[in-house]
Order: structure tokens, then sequence, then C-alpha cells
């Protein structure tokens, strides 16, 4: 399975229950599957987006 599908199931998985995954947060996703950032990167990153102070 390709990234851009495991990203597109896991979404309409979301979706179905009523949640939404932002384009930015697909992109963080891509770059951790791909090893472009760590997990700690990641987690960091995403909290950002929503607005999370660490």
């Amino acid at each position: 399975m390709s990234v851009d599908t495991a990203i597109k199931n896991a979404t309409a998985s979301l979706e179905m229950e009523g949640m939404t995954v932002s384009d930015d947060l697909k992109e963080l996703c891509v770059r951790k599957i791909n090893n472009e950032i760590t997990m700690d990167e990641y987690i960091k990153l995403a909290m950002a987006l929503k607005g999370v102070r660490m």
C-alpha cells in the first residue's frame, strides 16, 4: 500500500467518525512516514497547527 493510499484510508475512516484532517496535518503525516521528521517534531508541529503551546 502506498503512503498516499494509507493517508486517504485513514482520513476516510476519521471522516466517517465525524472528524476532519487538514491538508497540513496530512503533509506532516507523510513527512513522518518518510522519516523526514522525528515523532517529537511531528507532535510539536501538529500541536502548533492546532494552536496548542507546549
